[in-house]
């Protein structure tokens, strides 16, 4: 009994000395993670190099990292016991996405190529480091020793030869490859002879940055990549112009690795410049019959009624200098938007809305218009500028200028059919596209103006001066003052309820007061009444626990692509509503749609998450949302579900049916 003993000891002393001092490490298991195994080889070659293989051996469902993991995980490392200078090759990884979070790496089993270099001990030691994940992530270490004396496996050149054909080629995938980057979004274009069936691109770690999951989008031998970026908070990231990127592109089994320095985005939407010109152009024009656009008819007709019945020059010249005023702003808007991109801040149509002292001056400028029309006051000039002027045949242009390019930014809170695909090219385009399209959008809303330039006849075909006038200004001025009720309501947001309130209360003192003083008690009386109504319907509205007027019943949820994932993952639908209180098409699609009974009912269902996004106020999180959809303007609508697991944005004028036969086939089979 002893000796035999004794042979098996001896036996598992034979079996243990190669594992422990050999050229191979042999499998190495852990005992909290008997999902993965390990094995490392070596072999001095004749050139002074030591050539190491790091053999990686997964269970079915589990799964390790690339060097860059992406959004979660941890790469391999091996912390030698003696420094060594260190060559890991990786081959080409696969894309993995896991509750919404996209990761890199590899399944199954991988082989590592590492070369070591310089002055290598015969014996190396060190600890490998293994981030393995499936529904649960491990961290495990691996001590190992390798005797470089030893002989190695018979199969390890083969081996070897194998493993370096899963790297990535430094070419011969494409043809052409470049990079651009604009307002937090990088475009990959690559071209290849034989086309695209299935790409995949990876791109290296870059400092204070984060790539998400890209979108490809396929044109025959070209392939464009969309992929978001943000900085390591989930924020604007920095300007990756001019910067050198690390990246690996994959086609059907090859792979190639290229450093690609990156420039100006070039436009990547699915349309040509001409069709996106055209929808800027229609764009702008269906900006006049939007919602928000009463003041601007009241303009439209204000100036009308103020020309002379039989001077064709002057309604020609009017409509002209209201058409420039017009074009001019959304030059203007251009501006804005080319320096907030330089400088790096979020882009939008409408965003000047988010501020409260653009809102309060435009309220202010409203309400003078209003006091204006309902004859409170008149600018009056002198007598020796009015002869100036008269001689010169200005008849005030500049005043028609002025209406022309207060009609445009009455406008913006409005996206209209069009206009919003437009605006998203024009934003993430070079700067001389972004300035056309701006353009484009200008000439497009000032064409009705433009149309009674050409044909004043248009415009003299209306009654003569007369007493009806009076009552079209007091019309006209009612509705300005409505308009200035509005703007003023979108104060509360900035500055509290009550604060708003109490400024609407003076103004409508200092209103009622002028009435007063201009029309006597009477009118001031029953314009008394009047404010005091409008007051009681606007605070009502104000008020933060405000429905309106019908109940909202939907459960609404935060906004974020963390709650997104998780009801995918749930297998449940998703109805996301981004709306700001400043836009009146928000307003529209929310009491012509939003609350209606069957789409209530629709949207409470129990595999529904309805998730909301504020833009009143500036917020990068929402700004990343809408730039991550290819979008910069609200509403903007979106429904995912096992049906429609990228998605479906919904136009910006929503309709019920369209709503619901999305929720419809969002439930998938």
């Amino acid at each position: 009994m002893r000796i035999i003993f004794r042979q098996l000891l001896l036996c598992l002393l034979w079996l243990w000395l190669p594992v422990s001092q050999a050229a191979d490490s042999g499998w190495l298991r852990a005992a909290d993670n008997d999902h993965a195994s390990v094995r490392l080889r070596a072999d001095a070659q004749p050139n002074g190099e030591t050539q190491l293989l790091l053999d990686v051996a997964l269970e079915k469902g589990w799964k390790t990292y690339w060097r860059s993991p992406g959004e979660g995980g941890i790469a391999p490392a091996i912390k030698w016991q003696t420094p060594v200078e260190m060559d890991w090759r990786w081959p080409a990884p696969q894309r993995f996405n896991v509750a919404g979070i996209s990761t890199q790496g590899y399944h199954g089993n991988v082989t590592f190529p590492i070369t070591l270099r310089g002055n290598v001990a015969e014996k190396l030691a060190g600890v490998l480091t293994l981030s393995t994940c499936s529904n649960v992530c491990i961290l495990t270490d691996y001590p190992f020793t390798l005797d470089l004396t030893a002989p190695t496996d018979k199969n390890f050149a083969y081996d070897v030869t194998r493993a370096m054909g899963t790297l990535p080629l430094k070419e011969g995938l494409t043809s052409s490859l470049s990079a651009g980057y604009s307002a937090g979004q990088l475009s990959v274009t690559a071209t290849r002879g034989s086309g695209w069936q299935n790409p995949e691109l990876f791109i290296d770690t870059f400092p204070d940055t984060d790539f998400g999951k890209p979108t490809y989008r396929i044109d025959g031998q070209t392939l464009v990549a969309t992929v978001p970026v943000t900085d390591g908070w989930g924020e604007t990231a920095p300007d990756l112009r001019g910067k050198t990127l690390s990246i690996v592109l994959t086609e059907e089994g090859q792979a190639q690795e290229s450093h690609v320095t990156v420039g100006e985005a070039a436009v990547t939407q699915a349309f040509s410049l001409w069709w996106v010109m055209l929808m800027a152009l229609a764009g702008g024009l269906i900006l006049n019959v939007m919602p928000c656009v009463l003041p601007v008819l009241a303009m439209k007709l204000g100036t009308i009624v103020q020309v002379q019945a039989t001077d064709r020059r002057s309604v020609r010249q009017q409509f002209i200098a209201s058409g420039i005023g017009i074009v001019v702003s959304f030059l203007a808007l251009a501006l804005m938007m080319t320096l907030l991109r330089l400088s790096n801040q979020a882009l939008g149509w409408g965003i000047q809305f988010q501020n409260p002292w653009f809102i309060g001056g435009m309220a202010l400028v409203m309400v003078l218009f209003s006091a204006s029309l309902l004859g409170l006051f008149e600018i009056r000039l002198s007598s020796g500028l009015s002869t100036f002027l008269a001689t010169r045949g200005n008849n005030r242009l500049s005043g028609h200028f002025w209406q022309g390019v207060f009609a445009t930014l009455l406008a913006t809170p409005c996206t209209a059919p069009f206009l919003g695909t437009a605006v998203s090219v024009a934003l993430v385009a070079p700067l001389p596209m972004l300035w056309g399209l701006f353009l484009v959008m200008g000439i497009g809303m000032s064409l009705p103006w433009l149309l009674i330039a050409a044909w004043p006849g248009l415009a003299l075909k209306m009654p003569r001066p007369g007493r009806w006038m009076n009552g079209v200004k007091l019309g006209l001025g009612l509705m300005m003052l409505g308009s200035a009720l509005w703007l003023g309501s979108l104060l509360a947001l900035h500055i509290g309820l009550k604060l708003a309130m109490g400024l609407l209360v003076v103004v409508a003192i200092a209103l009622l007061a002028a009435t007063f003083w201009r029309w006597g008690g009477r009118i001031a009386a029953l314009s008394t009444l009047l404010a005091v109504a409008l007051l009681a319907i606007t605070f009502q509205l104000m008020r933060p626990e405000s429905a309106g007027l019908r109940q909202d019943k939907v459960n609404w949820q935060p906004l974020s692509e963390q709650a997104i994932s998780t009801a995918l993952a749930q297998n449940k639908r998703v109805f996301i509503d981004v709306t700001a209180d400043w836009c009146v098409t928000c307003k529209a699609n929310k009491y012509n749609v939003l609350l209606r009974d069957d789409v209530q009912q629709a949207l409470s269902a129990p595999d529904v998450v309805a998730l909301r996004g504020d833009w009143s106020r500036p917020s990068d999180t929402i700004s990343d949302f809408l730039r991550a959809r290819h979008s910069v303007a609200v509403p903007f609508n979106q429904i995912y579900g096992p049906g429609l697991s990228e998605g479906q944005v919904l136009p910006p004028l929503l309709s019920r049916d369209d709503l619901l036969n999305a929720l419809t086939n969002a439930k998938g089979r």
